[in-house]
């Protein structure tokens, strides 16, 4: 089986590489703990995350009590891994991988990208003071992740899988306690249609009129290349990376940026030391990136989402009541502190005093999208492909006929998940056998009929 892959990340600010393991699981070292020896020998690193943490003054609001507690950040990725600085702060959601028929840890990540992504955002060791340099602590340390898992462990997802898990994160936002007020998507797509008809895009649509902050990457594909679906609409926050080891600021090379459509903010994208995922793809193809026995070196605006997603739960964990639009013009204000061709970094405390002198947002007025278009058109370039033949047309994962209109109308009116069925199917606690695509069917394949909840 082949499958193209929605989930990069970058182990070099040159080169890029897909993330992938060899099996589903991971391997956690032996003797890792909490207390980690090596993280003090990287506090002058500008990749660290206490270096970023204290670039873009998150250290200040700390101080002031302000750690993103009460506010959940939704991930959606390729699961979250529940090592040491995540365990017990995530809430697993539904897994709608590919996966599932071969796992028995639905929401487990094997292929290392949410949980680097879920680290920056909002890792914490246990035990730990905010002002403990030698321990790991994320951008937003009081925040809770809640782990939506659709890349498989080679990183394969589909375009229908990813609005699948962006309307279930809509429809069950604020059940059992949870409170997501932030989706991060560190990935995105090379749409060919406008942002104004595309189903993805309409999807973060929702999402950000329904009071969830969106943060999407803008992209790895270099400064010649638009920004990526759904960061292209620009209702929603389109994060862009910078070398922060580098002055003046610039934008990093890979960061997708041409045409009118410019990333909205500019956050630490390079070298960054998330936590490392022992036993991925990342261990056992990239070993030059592992750095010490807990991180891992990556860059991309992956890295940069991550960053802007947990300074987003900042904010709203000080501003509960501000709207995704407020949050997000405090933050681009915030940063126009710089001339030339972009915008400083994130500055937390300049945001926060915008917030707290209730200044009005400054945003441009942005039509809705429908979310009419085209599901094939919203894949681009990527597609899944089993036995040769590709997943291609307006059909979802499972074969079934993607109806664009009623699709964004059960967005819109939060009915497009019934229990575990979307679109006609049951995604969750329901069985493989006999969905499939183009006449190559799952069961007694790939699948082995296998059920998966």
């Amino acid at each position: 089986m082949t499958r193209h892959r929605m989930f990069h990340i970058l182990v070099t600010t040159a080169a890029a590489a897909a993330f992938a393991v060899s099996g589903v699981g991971f391997r956690q070292p032996a003797g890792a703990t909490a207390t980690v020896g090596d993280i003090a020998s990287f506090n002058g690193d500008p990749g660290s995350m206490r270096s970023i943490t204290e670039e873009i003054r998150a250290t200040r609001l700390w101080k002031a009590g302000i750690t993103g507690a009460g506010v959940d950040i939704a991930v959606i990725d390729t699961g979250v891994a529940p090592i040491p600085g995540l365990n017990g702060k995530v809430i697993n959601g539904p897994d709608i991988s590919l996966d599932v028929p071969y796992s028995s840890y639905p929401g487990l990540d094997a292929y290392g990208h949410g949980t680097h992504v879920a680290s920056i955002a909002a890792g914490l060791d246990p035990g730990t003071s905010l002002d403990e340099p030698d321990r790991f602590v994320g951008v937003a340390p009081g925040a809770r992740i809640v782990n939506v898992k659709v890349g498989a462990f080679d990183g394969a997802t589909d375009v229908s899988q990813v609005i699948a898990g962006i309307d279930w994160v809509v429809q069950h936002k604020n059940d059992n306690g949870l409170n997501i007020k932030v989706l991060n998507l560190s990935y995105g797509t090379n749409s060919t249609q406008p942002y104004e008809n595309d189903p993805l895009s309409y999807a973060v649509d929702v999402a950000w009129r329904n009071g969830i902050v969106v943060v999407a990457a803008a992209g790895n594909d270099g400064s010649g290349s638009p920004v990526s679906d759904p960061a292209y609409n620009p209702r929603i926050i389109a994060a862009g990376a910078v070398d922060q080891s580098v002055r003046p600021l610039t934008a990093a090379s890979f960061t997708n940026a041409s045409g009118a459509r410019q990333p909205d903010l500019w956050a630490p994208g390079a070298h960054v030391l998330g936590l490392r995922l022992p036993g991925s793809f990342i261990d056992t193809r990239f070993p030059a990136a592992a750095t010490g026995t807990r991180l891992f070196r990556g860059s991309g605006t992956s890295q940069a989402a991550a960053v802007v997603s947990g300074s987003a739960a900042l904010l709203i964990s000080a501003f509960p009541n501000a709207t995704p639009d407020q949050i997000k013009s405090a933050m681009v204000e915030s940063g126009k502190n710089v001339a030339g061709a972009i915008n400083d970094f994130i500055r937390l405390d300049k945001a926060a005093r915008e917030l707290g002198d209730n200044k009005p947002n400054n945003l441009a007025v942005t039509p809705a999208s429908n979310g009419a278009g085209s599901l094939e058109s919203a894949r681009g370039g990527y597609h899944l492909s089993f036995n040769s033949v590709s997943l291609t047309g307006e059909i979802d994962i499972f074969g079934n006929t993607w109806d664009g209109p009623a699709s964004a109308t059960a967005a819109e009116t939060k009915t497009s998940w019934s229990g575990g069925t979307f679109n006609g199917a049951g995604w969750a606690g329901a069985g493989w056998a006999g969905a499939g695509w183009a006449g190559a069917g799952w069961a007694g394949s790939g699948w082995k009929g296998a059920v998966w909840g």
